[in-house]
């Protein structure tokens, strides 16, 4: 009796679904994972937001993306991870009927918003690189201001519509107390994949390779110019072409491993449900880019690495810090 008590999610009804029983030290270890991605996430994040915040040199158009990109990923951390490895690692719903409508629509709202911020940062960088005589006229703080905020809105809308059935009724489809379904149908589904998968991965992918083109053919002139005085001249520009192709490489690539195994039950012509059996994995790998854009979109810029310097050695609680050189 008590084997049987200790199994159910909620004990004292009979109507309780069943827990799934992990050993000890299988559950300590995937707590610790928990907190440790969570904690990363959070932090890394946190360092990017606080950065541009302080600094006012960072206090720029293109700044903002970024800002609002850690922004966002930074609540993934916080507020979608937790609930998601909780999930996860106790086999049971045991937040609540309201808690289930909202957990999903603020995990699909916060993805999607970072996703959407990835593609603005790739049209600012083809802007910045390919069209520089309008930049300053078009990349202006107003500008990206007003994007953002149709990101967030947009984002914020378009997920309301997906889960609505779900947000009306989030009990839809759960068999027993103790479980949260969350189940996008085909056509839905087919919808998504479009709009936040295939459209956005295209757009980033045909920019990307233009400012790749357009960089290689910067780089060619520059050497073809200074062959005739600087005998170094060429190791510099085939060095540039090196490291442009691979941090575009790294973007594209990163972004696919992320987000192209969550669209899989859709390729695969299914429903998109947190009762398959292998959701988690495929939450989890989306999850995990949240952690790594701060190390893409920030680490990448030396003026990160110099503000994480002031950052831990207190240098910035010196007094017109915040006015420093940072680029």
């Amino acid at each position: 009796m008590d084997n049987t008590s200790s199994s159910l999610c909620f004990p004292n009804l009979n109507s309780s679904c069943r827990r799934l029983l992990r050993p000890q030290s299988e559950t300590t270890l995937l707590y610790t994972l928990l907190v440790f991605f969570s904690l990363l996430t959070v932090a890394l994040n946190s360092l990017v937001v606080f950065s541009i915040s302080y600094f006012r040199q960072l206090h720029t158009p293109t700044n903002n993306l970024l800002l609002s990109l850690a922004v966002c990923d930074l609540l993934v951390g916080l507020l979608v991870m937790p609930v998601e490895g909780l999930r996860y690692i106790e086999t049971c719903w045991l937040l609540g009927r309201l808690m289930c409508a909202l957990s999903s629509y603020l995990f699909y709202c916060l993805v999607s918003t970072s996703l959407g911020h990835m593609v603005l940062i790739s049209i600012v960088r083809y802007l910045t690189i390919c069209d520089p005589l309008h930049n300053y006229s078009r990349i202006t703080v107003t500008n990206i201001n007003i994007f953002i905020f149709v990101c967030w809105a947009s984002s914020l809308l378009y997920n309301g519509l997906i889960l609505m059935e779900h947000m009306g009724n989030p009990d839809r489809f759960s068999s027993c107390h103790g479980e949260c379904v969350v189940v996008v149908s085909y056509i839905p589904g087919t919808i998504d994949l479009f709009v936040t998968f295939v459209a956005p991965c295209t757009v980033m992918a045909v920019l990307y390779m233009r400012v790749f083109v357009v960089a290689i053919y910067q780089a060619r002139v520059i050497q073809s110019q200074t062959a005739a005085t600087n005998v170094r001249a060429a190791p510099t520009a085939k060095s540039s072409q090196r490291k442009a192709a691979r941090t575009l490489g790294i973007l594209i690539v990163v972004f696919l491993m992320c987000f192209c195994p969550y669209y899989y039950p859709t390729f695969a012509g299914e429903y998109t449900s947190s009762n398959l059996s292998y959701y988690s994995i495929l939450t989890w790998i989306e999850l995990i880019n949240s952690c790594l854009n701060p190390l893409i979109y920030a680490l990448f810029y030396p003026w990160f690495r110099k503000a994480i310097k002031l950052i831990f050695t207190l240098r910035m609680l010196q007094d017109n810090y915040r006015k420093v050189v940072i680029i």
